[in-house]
């Protein structure tokens, strides 16, 4: 049921207590509004129906539907809610779900190739492309105008322009400080 006409809003994470309830991480804007997109759906097609949600911390409180002992939750633990896209506004100008994002082609300002977007983080301090090249480790850069100017959806690319690398090979005799 994932796939380009859902989009994943929230994740079930640990029980909370013993009646039912679940921390759930939700990737939504403001995400006590989590319940008002009406119900959510796992990726096999089973139905999430809100009944109550409150915040804690970084996450949301969660009682579902029919859901109503801790042991229940133990088994959604790591399960992404989606939504229906066409029940969603569409994004803003610069705005983008990071469904759209995902699977986009990154290359430089040359033009070069960078790699393939493969995930979007939010680690607090505000979005993160992660980019995997075709080979090697993947790279984080930041989701801002100016490390990524241009996002053309209708060519499948993103241009990215990468920070200047400093070299963190530090000579062994050389201390910093007093």
């Amino acid at each position: 049921m994932a796939g380009p006409d859902r989009v994943v809003m929230a994740r079930i994470g640990a029980p909370h207590g013993v009646r039912g309830e679940a921390r759930v991480k939700s990737f939504t804007g403001d995400p006590a509004a989590l319940a008002d997109y009406g119900p959510l759906f796992a990726a096999d097609g089973r139905r999430f129906e809100i009944e109550r949600l409150r915040p804690a911390k970084e996450m949301l409180v969660v009682k579902f539907a029919g859901i109503d002992r801790r042991e229940d939750v133990e088994r959604l633990t790591g399960t992404d809610l989606y939504v229906e896209r066409g029940t969603l506004p569409p994004p803003e100008e610069d705005e983008f779900y990071h469904a759209d994002l995902i699977g986009l082609d990154a290359i430089g300002a040359a033009g070069e190739p960078l790699g393939t977007v493969v995930a979007v983080h939010d680690f607090g301090a505000g979005d993160l492309l992660d980019i995997a090249p075709p080979r090697g480790p993947s790279r984080l850069v930041p989701f801002t105008k100016a490390a990524v100017p241009v996002v053309d959806l209708a060519a499948g690319r993103l241009v990215v322009i990468l920070p200047p690398e400093t070299d963190a090979r530090a000579d062994p005799d050389e201390r910093s400080g007093p």
